[in-house]
Formats: C-alpha cells, structure tokens, sequence
C-alpha cells in the first residue's frame, strides 16, 4: 500500500507504527455554523480511508476533534443572543446528522477542546519550560517559531518565506510577526478558563497538538485535514508538539481537495456557497457522496449541476445491474476484487476503484441475460465492495424511483398509466400502448416488462 505524504511531498509505501495498527487524527469541524460541501469532501475522503484500512484488516483509532471554543463561536452565540454550550450542541448534532444522511461513519473519538483545558496547559507549560514559548504583557502566550528549526518543512518554505506571503497576524507584544498564539487573554465577560498566565482561552493550532497526543501518543501513523490546512495550521501543529515531545509528530500527512463551485472557489461573497442540508434537500445523498468519491481524494472537485446528473447516471448504471438480483455469497473470478485492491492501494485510488466495479456491474448484466445462476454471486460481490465506499445501500427499486420526486406525475399516476397500457395491450390496441409508453419516457420514466408485470424506474 502506497500513500502520498504531503510532508516528502511524494508517494511512500505505508508502515504502521504497531503492526495491523493505525492511529489517525483528522482536523475537525469549528462548530459555529452548519457544515458546507467543501467539509462533506473532507468527511467523505476520510471516512472511505477509514473504511478501506479495516477491509484490508487493520484495526483504526481514528480521531476527528471538535473545535468549540473559538473567536467566530464566541461571535456567532453573541449575534444569536444564545449561550456558547447552545450554539456548539446545537451545531454538533447538525453535523451529525449530515454525516450520517451522507453515510459517514462516527469517528472512534471525537474529542472536544473545551473537555482538554488541562492537557492544553500542560502542553503549553512544557513550551515554555523549553524556552519554545513566553508569555507577553497582555495575558497572552505565543510560540516562538524561529526557535523551531524544522518550521516550514510541510509546506516547503522558509520562515521568512513565509513572513512576507503568508496570512500573520501583526501584534506588538510579539517577539516576531510569525510567532503564534498559544493561550488568548480573556477579554471582559468571554467564556475563560484560568491558567498561570490568566483567565482565557487556547488558541486553535494548540488543540490538535494537545488533543492528538493525548488520544494517539506523541508519534502517530496519519494525519489528516482540509487542503487550506496545510499552513499554518498543520504546520504550527509540527512546530509545537515536536517541540514539546522531542518526537517525530506524524509519519503521514494527507490532505484532501479543494472543492470548486462552477470552476469557481466557494464562497459567501460569490454566492456559490452550499451548506451539506442545503444541498440534501435537493440531491440524494448517495449521489453527493458518489460525486466526491468519482475524483481522487488529492484533487480538486467541481461541485455543478452537470457533474450532479453525471453522478446519479452513474449510480443508476449500478442499481440497474442489482435490480431483481438476490446477491448470495458464491464464487466469483477474482480480478474484480483484485483490480479493486490494486486501486485503493494505489493511495486510495477511488476513480479506478470504481472503474473495476463498472466492470463488474458489466458481468452482472451480462450474466442476467446470459447466465442467470452466475448473477447472485456476482450481485453480492458488487455490493460487498461498494460497500467499502459506502455505497449501494438502497434497494435498487427504491434509488432507481427516487429522481421521480421532481415530476410533476404521481407514483400514483404512473401506476395508473401502467395499468390503462396493460389495458391497451389486452384489447391489442398497440397503438395506444406504445402512446402511453412514449409519453412517460419522456418525463423519464422507463418501462421494463417482465412476466411477473410491469416495473419502472426513473431515468435522467
């Protein structure tokens, strides 16, 4: 198994630290506001990683934290007029319930920054026992990135690299514009904590470093995170948890891509940006979590109405071929499975993987026509895999109707229809039959007529 490290820049055959053991952390969500398309990536992506590692046998601590102390909370509850502890809860079971409409499995952990004050302190204390971090005049602690010899090696750049192009805040108790906040004083009537510095808050890069180590040990397998993590979130992260531990952070770095609107970057400003829910009351769910899973997990995605219908097609390519079949467990040629395996070893090659259950749905509508007992086996195989992605989960019947929501037709309707053809072919007036099957398959509704009646599905 091969797996792209964004530290070496390069693909690199993946050993666990414990053998058949693999501990990752994946940042999280800033519970102030409901989860958009671009964190679906993030939650997809991982969840298929996740997913596939336990299929090839391996036993996953998986992390993913929640950030529910943060200056955009304390904002957002201040515009709501409610209380912080209301806003996170409230945000936190939103987002529970778009990962699992979107199939995503919970984490095995998910721990929350307000619930680690004291590993945060502790952490903060041994930076500053090293001389890696001081506490300024105004309350506030900072890390002292130029004491860090390493800074920068995630992302390629020297500091003073990135002093000049980077997003650094200026502030004037700082020894150097790119050290960063460890410990932010309390302003008046903010939700703090106290410390030997003063009542206040942990700044965001601290959490993960306190939060990761406490759950996974000093030195983890896979780190993972959103495309504009990279800097200087994870690179902080690095900074202050070698520092502190003397150890080497993560062995792997993943990152997932950026999610693009019409070509376009997604934002507010442009009015191009989709909440998950947004987006679910208007596309099934399997067809979202397929048009994330159809580009490698590395590269960029363009969310449009286009690449939506493409997906669905797609999804209905399969659902076809597993429609009126009983998957029973039987023998199938291996180089279904085996053309699958070599995809997803190849760093979680998820357009190749599902280019080998193309293949399969082919045998599967090959062996329906031509060799019948083959078909459940073949059936069951297609949905064992898929499952590894997360798909296939509906009754094929179920998904292959569900676009017919849209119609301005009834289910009722339709069935009405079906009947006054069944009618039509009776009294063997053909003409009229072929009408009625004419009409509907112009509002998508495709006729299949077998000796036990006639079904339908819903075509785009």
């Amino acid at each position: 198994m091969q797996i792209y490290n964004t530290l070496t820049r390069r693909k690199e055959p993946f050993v666990p630290i414990e053998p058949g053991k693999i501990r990752m952390y994946v940042c999280g969500i800033t519970v102030y506001d409901y989860c958009h398309i671009g964190h679906a990536r993030v939650m997809v992506a991982f969840d298929v990683i996740t997913r596939y590692l336990r299929s090839r046998g391996f036993e996953v601590n998986y992390v993913r934290n929640i950030t529910d102390i943060d200056d955009k909370i304390l904002k957002r509850a201040e515009e709501n007029g409610e209380s912080i502890d209301s806003l996170t809860e409230r945000m936190i079971e939103a987002m529970h319930e778009d990962e699992d409409r979107l199939g995503v499995l919970r984490p095995d952990h998910e721990p929350r920054a307000t619930a680690h004050i004291d590993e945060i302190l502790a952490m903060i204390e041994r930076l500053i026992d090293k001389d890696f971090a001081y506490s300024a005049d105004n309350g506030d602690v900072y890390y002292r990135v130029r004491r860090f010899e390493g800074y920068g090696k995630l992302n390629n750049r020297d500091p003073d690299e990135m002093r000049a192009g980077a997003r650094v805040e200026v502030d004037e108790y700082k020894e150097d514009p790119l050290d960063f906040v460890l410990w932010k004083a309390a302003k008046p009537g903010e939700a703090s904590w106290s410390s030997p510095w003063g009542d206040g808050r942990p700044g965001w890069h601290i959490e993960c470093s306190a939060m990761s180590t406490r759950c996974l040990g000093d030195t983890f397998d896979i780190h993972g995170g959103g495309p504009d993590l990279t800097f200087p979130h994870h690179e902080n992260e690095i900074a202050q948890s070698e520092a502190a531990t003397g150890k080497p952070y993560v062995n792997t770095w993943m990152h997932a891509g950026a999610v693009r609107v019409d070509q376009q970057k997604m934002s507010k400003s442009l009015g191009n940006f989709f909440t998950i829910r947004e987006v679910l009351e208007v596309h099934d769910p399997e067809v979202v979590r397929y048009l994330l899973l159809a580009s490698h997990y590395r590269s960029p995605i363009n969310y449009a109405p286009d690449a939506l219908v493409e997906a669905r097609k797609s999804l209905e390519r399969f659902y076809n071929a597993l429609e009126g079949v009983s998957p029973v467990q039987g023998e199938v040629a291996s180089r279904f499975a085996d053309r699958f395996t070599v995809a997803m070893d190849d760093d979680f090659n998820t357009p190749e993987a599902l280019a080998a259950l193309f293949e399969l749905a082919r045998e599967l509508n090959r062996a329906k026509k031509e060799a019948p007992d083959q078909a459940p086996a073949l059936a069951f195989e297609l949905l064992r895999l898929g499952a590894v992605l997360g798909l296939f989960s509906q009754e094929p019947a179920t998904f292959l109707k569900l676009g017919a929501q849209t119609l301005s037709i009834s289910e009722a309707e339709i069935d009405a229809s079906i009947q006054a053809r069944a009618n039509a072919k009776k009294a063997r007036d053909f003409k009229e039959a072929d009408r009625i099957r004419d009409e509907l398959a112009a509002l998508g509704i495709v006729l299949k007529d077998s000796r036990e009646g006639t079904t339908w599905v819903f075509e785009q």
